[in-house]
């Protein structure tokens, strides 16, 4: 049996909504999910509400973006999943909505600054493209392709919209020790998401950031992941046993933003094992 623990819903940036990626879970046989939205748990108490089904077991998550502790240099994602949270905790729930004021707030930043290149983007069309969902910048991005500016969604991102790109605004977040005690706090399980995407190339720097962050009370690592080669889960996984880590899994899904990958099988050759939701739930 299957599972996948990193799908994005319409609450964030994804474009199933989370009564949608239930079922297509049972039609894929995933045996367990989580729908981890960007500083949101809308998606999780989405689906809560719309009912589990019998086949699929669901552990509420979310991904937090966070600031890297300071002796650390990441270049990339910085970001930790909560796994079964109470999406009720108050403290937890302020915690994302002042991380969704940053995010609204830096969208306005980033369309003047595309302007200036001559590409023009109004907010309303990212407000309309966007319906219901958390603006982000794949809206932005989804546009640019649709208005002729870039070839893909990740061109975009390559050519304006990521990190060090001219387009790109930085935004608020809180210290990673911080947002590693909120998950605590809400009775969670809080875990380094996919740690290739933190642009790390010395292995010792890498041993040494998760040090830090164990002793800060990180609970695990997301080993599979679709960018992961078969050498880097083996080192993940060394990694997670010698500091006594939990080991998890999930394909990032995001539905027609990233088609290329799918749940549950991400570039179709992931396969996420149960024992590692088995894991999960016992460690709680």
């Amino acid at each position: 049996m299957r599972i996948d623990l990193h799908i994005h819903s319409t609450a964030s940036d994804g474009t199933l909504s989370p009564s949608e990626i239930l079922t297509l879970a049972q039609q894929l046989d995933i045996a367990a999910i989580s729908i981890t939205d960007h500083d949101t748990l809308k998606g999780s108490k989405d689906a809560l509400s719309c009912g589990i089904p019998p086949s699929v077991k669901f552990l509420p998550g979310v991904e937090i973006s966070a600031d890297p502790p300071p002796a650390f240099n990441c270049s990339g994602s910085f970001h930790i999943l909560g796994y079964a949270v109470d999406i009720h905790n108050s403290e937890l729930n302020h915690t994302l909505s002042m991380l969704r004021d940053s995010r609204e707030n830096r969208n306005p930043r980033i369309l003047k600054l595309l302007s200036g290149m001559g590409i023009e983007i109004e907010m309303e069309e990212v407000l309309n493209l966007a319906g219901k969902s958390q603006i982000g910048r794949p809206h932005i991005a989804q546009l640019m392709v649709k208005k002729g500016y870039a070839r893909s969604i990740d061109a975009a991102f390559d050519e304006y919209l990521g990190n060090g790109r001219p387009a790109y605004v930085n935004r608020f977040r809180f210290e990673c020790e911080q947002t590693i005690t909120a998950v605590l706090n809400a009775g969670g399980i809080p875990v380094l998401a996919h740690p290739f995407l933190l642009n790390i190339k010395e292995n010792e720097v890498l041993e040494n950031l998760i040090a830090v962050l164990a002793e800060m009370g990180l609970r695990g690592i997301e080993v599979y992941y679709p960018e992961h080669t078969k050498d880097l889960m083996a080192y993940y996984t060394r990694l997670a046993r010698r500091h006594d880590l939990l080991i998890t899994g999930g394909t990032d899904f995001h539905g027609d933003i990233k088609p290329e990958i799918k749940m549950g099988s991400g570039k179709g050759d992931l396969f996420i094992p149960y024992a590692l939701y088995e894991n999960l739930i016992s460690s709680l």
